[in-house]
């Protein structure tokens, strides 16, 4: 397409066969991606989806269902803590608002430095519900806040959600329980455990299956289960993993409370020399994409962040329009499945001298 070709398509509203020729797709298949019917392959989905925004093609009124002419206006807050869980969290979020012909205010703010600030203007500004991922997903002022202004809110990841906010999330202390549990059926009683930011209720649910998984064994925690205190966050993991393996009896085992601060703790244990997994077994939480870009690649719960995000939208719109058809819903709660992954950072513990070791 030569530029004025380019320039004059630009001067009208795009239609389905605009879209279809961007996406390399048929017209069909774009229309079954903008009723979200099923059958189409995801890779052919995020094209067609690319191609819906880059076109601004559901925002021509033609496009919209008679239950779509009234605008919806989501919030999201988010900060830098945990970068790999953000970004499989937006991926969620940006596909089904472009599907959903929702609106999205996107705002960069500090728990509890600016959260207030930053929400009440999205409020002023008008927005119809607001998503809280963590942290701000545990953040009681916050919470607080949007019910005093019936502002509709949906937090996501949350160990103990609010009843005055609907939830998504993955049963945290099962998902901790079983990797526990796996651990010590290839043999492991040493185990370390390295607790996520003291502020997010998931974090204390994932400490309390562990501690559940140790007791069903017939172990004590207080003696089996060593503890380092972490934020979610690579240096914090950095700092825990370096005192859990200085202790003279050090784990053989280190289960982290997410990705990052077992990603730490593969780095400090090779500094140390440590072999993977015949030296030290390492597993982590969440699988976000850090995961499978370290070696040796990370054993891990993985729960469905970008599904997750995917379901916040859905669950919100829905309880939106009902609101405004006069017919509120009750708060919902709702568990999505988790997924134990075993890749290669962990084994049963040595039972031998490493090959060269000195006895």
């Amino acid at each position: 397409m030569n530029q004025p070709e380019r320039q004059r398509r630009r001067t009208k509203a795009a239609t389905i066969a605009d879209v279809a020729e961007l996406a390399g797709v048929s017209p069909m298949t774009v229309s079954r991606v903008v009723n979200d019917e099923p059958g189409v392959r995801l890779q052919t989905r995020d094209k067609v989806v690319a191609a819906l925004a880059a076109l601004d093609y559901l925002s021509h009124p033609a496009t919209r269902r008679p239950s779509d002419v009234d605008p919806i206006r989501i919030g999201m807050v988010f900060n830098h803590a945990n970068v790999g869980y953000l970004t499989d969290f937006m991926i969620g979020l940006l596909n089904k608002a472009s599907l959903r012909q929702v609106q999205l205010d996107v705002q960069r703010c500090e728990l509890r430095e600016d959260e207030e600030a930053t929400v009440q203007a999205m409020i002023a500004g008008g927005i119809h519900g607001l998503i809280l991922p963590p942290p701000f997903c545990d953040s009681e002022p916050l919470l607080k806040k949007l019910a005093e202004h019936g502002v509709l809110a949906v937090a996501v990841s949350s160990g103990r959600p609010s009843d005055s906010s609907n939830a998504i999330g993955i049963d945290d202390q099962r998902a901790a329980y079983e990797m526990t549990r796996h651990l010590l059926s290839l043999g492991h009683q040493r185990l370390g455990f390295i607790l996520g930011d003291k502020q997010q209720h998931c974090s204390e649910r994932r400490l309390a299956g562990f501690r559940s998984a140790l007791r069903d064994a017939g172990l004590d925690p207080a003696t089996m289960g060593a503890l380092a205190q972490g934020d979610f966050s690579y240096r914090s993991g950095l700092d825990a993993a370096e005192a859990l393996l200085a202790a003279p009896q050090r784990p053989t085992a280190i289960f982290a409370s997410n990705d990052d601060m077992a990603a730490a703790t593969v780095a400090i244990a090779h500094r140390m020399g440590l072999d993977m997994p015949g030296d030290l077994a390492v597993v982590g939480f969440d699988d976000a994409p850090l995961a499978t870009t370290i070696w040796p690649e990370l054993t891990t719960v993985r729960q469905p962040i970008t599904a997750m995000a995917g379901a916040a939208v859905e669950l919100l719109v829905r309880h939106i329009r009902a609101r405004r058809a006069g017919k509120p819903l009750p708060r919902e709660h709702v568990l999505m499945p988790f997924e134990l992954v075993r890749r290669q950072s962990d084994a049963a513990p040595r039972s031998r001298p490493r090959l060269g070791a000195v006895a």
